[in-house]
């Protein structure tokens, strides 16, 4: 019998892993297992995981819509309310539509999207943080990805032709930094968590411009919390957008879509 069905081995990392304080060990476990060479690579990543370190980083992926999306340590980890954008992005994403994944980190929503719509698009990502422009290279075949600040890194020539632009900003206030949980606070890039004063720092930013980017027609997409999402419609029409937030009880997340009328 192979050491990774041993039921031993399992009840050892489930116990390790539950006494770490993680609260779905066995699910977790399952997948230290299956992502493990050796015995001595499976030690080293509970080791890991049980010291803090997102498990995502540990095992280089994350489960994402559907898809297998690649995360190195120090990138932001897709989170699964994120998915619900991914769903609304698509039912607006035509065939051979321009789609742009703005603060793309992985590049897990213009993966996800694409993949869903199950017709060609013509697929931009852009990110300042150069880990995660590596990461969204590798999931994102056959998309242009740049790095650089917001629309800074994209080319002139996309200007007036986005048809979909995903904006997942970060939108944390700083003051709740602190208060994350330490998966995010210690292993995952400040500026993919920290929104500014009240965490719409980088929305005003991307409202802002993306009327000059928007095709007609076109619409910017961005999630944000249920307590900033009055503020966040104000933002994104002040911007000139038709904007409405809709909300998933399911994912208990919350997405703006804003129309360049």
């Amino acid at each position: 019998m192979s050491v990774f069905t041993s039921a031993t081995l399992r009840t050892s990392v489930v116990s390790r892993l539950r006494a770490a304080g993680c609260v779905f060990a066995e699910d977790e476990a399952r997948i230290l297992l299956a992502a493990a060479a050796s015995t001595a690579d499976l030690a080293v990543m509970v080791r890991a995981r049980a010291e803090g370190r997102p498990l995502e980083h540990v095992v280089g992926w994350a489960e994402f819509a559907g898809l297998r999306i690649a995360v190195d340590p120090g990138v932001f980890v897709p989170r699964r309310r994120s998915e619900f954008l991914v769903t609304t992005a698509t039912a607006l994403t035509g065939p051979d539509a321009v789609l742009v994944d703005l603060c793309c980190g992985s590049g897990a929503l213009g993966a996800a999207v694409a993949a869903a719509v199950g017709h060609p698009v013509e697929l931009y990502a852009a990110d300042v943080d150069p880990a995660a422009v590596r990461c969204a290279r590798r999931n994102l075949s056959g998309a242009q990805v740049f790095r650089g600040d917001l629309f800074a890194a994209l080319p002139a020539a996309l200007r007036g032709r986005v048809d979909v632009l995903l904006a997942n900003v970060p939108y944390v206030p700083t003051a709740d930094i602190a208060l994350l949980p330490p998966e995010a606070r210690l292993h995952e890039a400040r500026p993919a968590l920290d929104g500014g004063a009240d965490g719409l720092d980088v929305l005003r930013r991307v409202a802002a411009e993306a009327p000059q980017w928007l095709a007609p027609g076109g619409a910017l997409l961005f999630e944000t919390s249920e307590r900033q999402s009055a503020t966040a419609l104000t933002v994104a029409r002040a911007a000139g957008l038709s904007a409405a937030a809709t909300w998933c009880e399911d994912l208990d997340a919350t997405v703006v879509t804003a129309t360049l009328r």
